[in-house]
């Protein structure tokens, strides 16, 4: 008892002293937060948009908008209309909603908006230098034209039937992996689509050398690379984290995997084109600058880790989401395959379907619809970010953004709208009939006719779309619109068409809801695990 009496004694004074510190932490964050919302209250500057309502400085709306954006971003824009700012980790944001917001921002001027300043700390690490935004915004324009100027007709040609071969493989009963050796049975969509659609886009986009690399160490690496992503990473992008750490050495190996590849090839020669198979390695080994310059072989590196690593998320969360929609729906699933049988034709003597082409694409317009209705629902980057560079007014308000914001332009809130898609949250690719029947003809979107003759521009990758005025932006529009997206809707499509030929999918209960969405990545996704059933179909019939 004399010891404890001791003891005691010895560490009241410590106590006290921590008590102190805590009630001092706490009165300091009491006050701060008092402040602030006083502050909120009563210091408004009219020609800035509202403040979204919070109570901690730094953190302001952060969780609640990570939580769930669009939750967030309908329910700012009922209190405070279609402009409003909230505080993201301690940086001004202005959200602007609608085709009006979509425009001013994403078709923003050089000298007043940046998208380089926003995500070059996050990207760079994981592409590369001298790529995307680690480069003047005038050499992203060239390289996204050697990109675009690829992905040629012969070229998505001969991916149709590459990517096909890969779903069969991948599904097949005979498969290495058996996870599909039975006639039914079940998997978790997420892990499971991410798995395929980076071997569909590694052997077309990227080559056979490339495919062959998935076989190896270079999948640990991708993995490694794909955590670099991570949201912290927007702050502290360099800081020696773990995931930082595996980041930067699975860069360097990929790299070195890519320089290798284009080193074997300078050495054995140019193939004749029309004897080699077309991949935008070799597209990007034979392009120039304007200056005269040849494009690095470091740079095709990186750049084919950007390509690789850009659409690997998009089409993954995609291809998920059209699975797990299906699966609620097997009267969809029926109509497809009854397109393909209508389009296609069969084999007379096996009965099954004839195999997909590129040229057979345009003749299953339901596919298309249903890539292009999950895109819409399910658009897999929810926020674009930019940088404002000088004060920019907003038409129509008192509003000037000054350069102290970031503006942030959200076009999945526009394709949730009631106001452009009636019943925003039915998933229903009959929506998109050209002619609807009178049981869809109420879902058919409106205010798209009066996008159609937009304004197009060339921002040195060739003329597009500017593209902001439609209500249905899953690509982005501007200069940093996605120029993948008709690789997108081929690769998309061909999954989607093997997989119907081949499986019934069913929910796991017969439910007719799929999972929420995890927004904790910079890409939208489902939640995991998200389980659906399979069922083989006998000859390719229903």
């Amino acid at each position: 008892m004399g010891l404890l009496n001791t003891l005691s004694t010895a560490l009241a004074p410590l106590t006290s002293s921590w008590t102190a510190i805590l009630f001092a932490l706490l009165t300091l964050l009491t006050t701060t937060i008092l402040l602030n919302i006083l502050l909120q209250l009563t210091a408004r500057n009219p020609h800035e948009p509202p403040i979204v309502f919070h109570l901690v400085p730094f953190i302001g709306s952060t969780i609640t908008y990570g939580i769930d954006p669009y939750r967030f971003f309908f329910a700012c824009q009922a209190k405070y209309g279609d402009v409003f700012t909230f505080i993201l980790l301690g940086k001004k944001t202005t959200v602007c909603l609608g085709t009006k917001g979509n425009d001013f921002i994403l078709n923003g001027k050089l000298k007043d908006v940046n998208a380089e300043e926003i995500y070059s700390p996050l990207t760079t690490p994981v592409f590369g230098k001298d790529v995307v935004y680690d480069c003047p915004n005038s050499k992203l324009m060239e390289q996204k034209k050697f990109v675009k100027f690829g992905l040629t007709s012969s070229s998505l040609r001969s991916y149709v039937q590459l990517i096909s071969r890969e779903v069969r493989d991948f599904f097949s009963a005979d498969a290495a992996s058996k996870k599909f050796a039975s006639t039914t049975g079940s998997f978790n969509v997420p892990p499971t689509m991410a798995e395929l659609t980076i071997y569909t886009a590694s052997r077309s986009l990227q080559g056979k050398e490339v495919r062959e690399k998935f076989d190896s160490s270079f999948a640990d690496s991708f993995h490694d690379l794909d955590a670099g992503f991570s949201p912290i990473n927007f702050m502290l992008p360099y800081v020696p984290l773990p995931h930082n750490r595996k980041r930067d050495i699975a860069q360097r190996k990929m790299t070195d995997t890519y320089m290798g590849i284009i080193q074997e090839r300078r050495e054995a020669g140019d193939i004749n084109p029309d004897e080699r198979e077309e991949d935008m390695i070799w597209n990007l080994m034979n392009c120039t600058y304007k200056d005269g310059t040849p494009v690095p072989d470091k740079e095709v590196a990186h750049m084919m880790i950007a390509l690789l690593m850009a659409g690997q998320h998009s089409s993954s969360s995609t291809s998920s989401w059209i699975l797990l929609r299906l699966a609620t729906d097997p009267q969809i699933q029926d109509e497809l395959l009854a397109e393909q049988t209508h389009a296609l034709g069969t084999d007379p003597s096996s009965g099954a379907l004839n195999d997909l082409t590129y040229d057979s694409l345009p003749h299953l317009p339901l596919h298309a619809q249903v890539v292009k209705e999950t895109l819409r629902l399910h658009t897999p980057i929810h926020s674009i970010l930019r940088k404002v560079k000088s004060p920019m007014p907003i038409e129509g308000t008192p509003y000037v953004i000054p350069p102290t914001h970031s503006l942030l332009a959200t076009p999945g809130v526009t394709a949730r709208s009631a106001e452009h898609f009636p019943s925003p949250m039915t998933w229903e690719p009959h929506r998109w009939d050209d002619h609807p029947a009178p049981e869809y003809a109420h879902l058919a979107p409106k205010h798209l006719k009066e996008a159609v003759a937009e304004e197009k521009e060339d921002y040195g990758y060739g003329e597009i779309s500017k593209g902001a005025a439609s209500p249905y932006l899953p690509f982005g529009a501007g200069r940093h619109r996605c120029i993948g997206e008709q690789f997108a809707y081929v690769q998309l499509q061909t999954i989607l068409g093997c997989l119907v030929r081949e499986f019934r999918f069913t929910t796991p209960d017969g439910e007719k809801e799929v999972v929420g969405t995890d927004y904790s990545s910079l890409f939208s996704q489902p939640q995991r695990p998200a389980v659906v059933r399979w069922e083989r179909r006998q000859k390719n019939k229903a």
